[in-house]
């Protein structure tokens, strides 16, 4: 086991492409974190820098205290998982397994004695006879994950490993993963474009974008004080609401209504007199019936689409001619058509600068 160290590290494929911009991080011994980001982000090829598979333009990438920047991918003691299983169709599930450790030419009792453990680990021990086209999807990403824990590495590098599979199947794998990593207690670096999946994961949660790492901290920071709108709007399902309002005499003029501060956000407008402001909300943060009293901010809204989930209702509405998502409890009964009252708390609210996109409450 073993900290990984991103120190300033960038990779550029053309003088005008940066996949990873400076990026600065450190995963700790034993720590489970989570790479998250849309499609493009850098998430991935940090990932592959990590492994090896690409080479850093600049800065220095460590495992443990070790530089590793033009250390060979086989002899830096990691083991990465893909999204595709990568199995050998034509060997069986124990040969799958033991096939990277007759190429490092381990011992073959040392090979039995790992491959039987990370069966029995992946209650895969019936299996082991079995070709993968004898396997299901989620058989098939256990023997996946099995061929990484038989070589024992410093740390786990994940890619989208659960894509392939259905939603049940993901939900049980990711069980699975998290009790497998908490018993072997290795550095896992886990990359996903998943934010549920992230949440649900991850000690800590590391956001990029355009190549740029945005925020890093355990989930419920990441969830209760983004950094700045990007973040805000991509932690979290559903994404959070976003509106843009004039500060007035230390409240809002949104559209208009009048939206009466206090605390914080009454402070921030009274700083900020006549200029926009980016307020954020998340749904399940909306109280139905103008609860919430004087700490809260009042919307009227006309309620254009319910969508029913069960104990819960997603309530798609218009205010002051923006779009919101309320996520309400079933029992409320609300309608099509219905015009409601929603109240924010104050401590619940997030006001963003419209020209930095940076948070300021």
């Amino acid at each position: 086991m073993a900290t990984v160290t991103f120190d300033h590290v960038t990779k550029k494929y053309a003088a005008d492409v940066t996949a990873v911009d400076d990026l600065q991080l450190e995963i700790e011994d034993g720590e489970f974190l989570v790479l998250v980001g849309p499609s493009g982000c850098g998430k991935t090829t940090a990932l592959r820098c990590v492994a090896g598979l690409e080479d850093i333009t600049a800065g220095r990438l460590l495992i443990g205290d070790r530089v590793v920047n033009h250390v060979p991918s086989k002899d830096r003691n990691i083991a990465m998982v893909f999204q595709s299983y990568a199995l050998y169709p034509h060997m069986t599930v124990y040969d799958n397994l033991a096939f990277g450790l007759k190429l490092l030419k381990t011992d073959k009792q040392e090979i039995k004695r790992r491959v039987q453990e990370a069966a029995r680990v992946l209650d895969l021990e019936r299996l082991l006879d079995r070709k993968p086209k004898a396997l299901s999807g989620g058989q098939r990403q256990r023997v996946a994950l099995g061929r990484a824990i038989v070589r024992e590495p410093a740390a786990f590098l994940m890619d989208e490993p659960l894509s392939n599979l259905d939603a049940k199947l993901r939900v049980q794998t990711r069980a699975e993963i998290l009790r497998l990593q908490q018993r072997l207690g290795v550095t896992t670096i886990y990359v996903t474009h998943d934010q549920v999946e992230a949440m649900t994961m991850g000690e800590r949660i590391a956001v990029m974008s355009n190549g740029v790492l945005q925020q890093v901290g355990p989930p419920p920071v990441l969830y209760d004080n983004p950094v700045n709108v990007f973040v805000a709007a991509f932690i979290g399902s559903p994404a959070m609401n976003f509106a843009t309002a004039k500060a007035e005499d230390g409240g809002l003029r949104f559209g208009t209504s009048r939206l009466e501060l206090g605390g914080k956000p009454a402070q921030v407008a009274e700083h900020r007199q006549g200029k926009d402001l980016v307020i954020g909300f998340r749904p399940e943060d909306l109280q139905l019936d103008g609860q919430g009293g004087s700490n809260a901010i009042h919307l009227t809204a006309k309620v254009d689409v319910v969508e029913y989930l069960g104990h819960e209702e997603l309530l798609h509405a218009q205010a002051e001619g923006t779009e919101i998502l309320a996520l309400v409890p079933s029992d409320k009964k609300v309608r099509m058509g219905d015009e409601v009252k929603f109240a924010v708390l104050y401590d619940k609210l997030h006001l963003f600068d419209p020209e930095t996109e940076e948070r300021v409450v």
